[in-house]
């Protein structure tokens, strides 16, 4: 079973996620703020790490670089979940985030299609072995 990781405070957007993606046999684990996702990342190593940006005590960007600098976390792929802008899409591609996924864009208040279908198109990116970073 795949495991995820999703790194989220909002709790409507860390719910609506969480239980779609267990309904479609992920084995998924949630943090609510950017200490507790390098924790659980630490000790779960997931196959796979929704992040959001603005996150409490540790900003997604020091999660990423955290988990990056990491022998243990730093070939997990970092998907990056965020309200802003990918104007530093290239910066934290730099960082080491496998790809982007806007949250207006994935509408969960109008269902879990898109995020499903967005999580099934990094994973199999992630099985075929590309490495480069992707916005979906």
């Amino acid at each position: 079973m795949i495991r995820i990781l999703l790194a989220e405070d909002s709790r409507f957007l860390r719910l609506a996620t969480e239980r779609a993606l267990a309904r479609a046999g992920y084995d998924v684990c949630s943090a609510v703020d950017g200490e507790e996702a390098v924790r659980l990342a630490r000790e779960r190593l997931p196959d796979l790490i929704l992040l959001d940006m603005l996150l409490p005590k540790m900003s997604g960007l020091d999660v990423l670089t955290a988990l990056k600098k990491e022998t243990s976390t730093k070939r997990i792929p970092v998907v990056i979940m965020t309200a802003m802008s990918k104007a530093n899409a290239a910066r934290l591609q730099d960082e080491g985030a496998f790809g982007f996924l806007e949250k207006s864009d994935m509408e969960l208040d109008k269902g879990s299609q898109k995020i499903l279908a967005a999580v099934r198109e990094i994973l199999e990116k992630i099985s075929s072995g590309q490495v480069s970073s992707t916005s979906v």
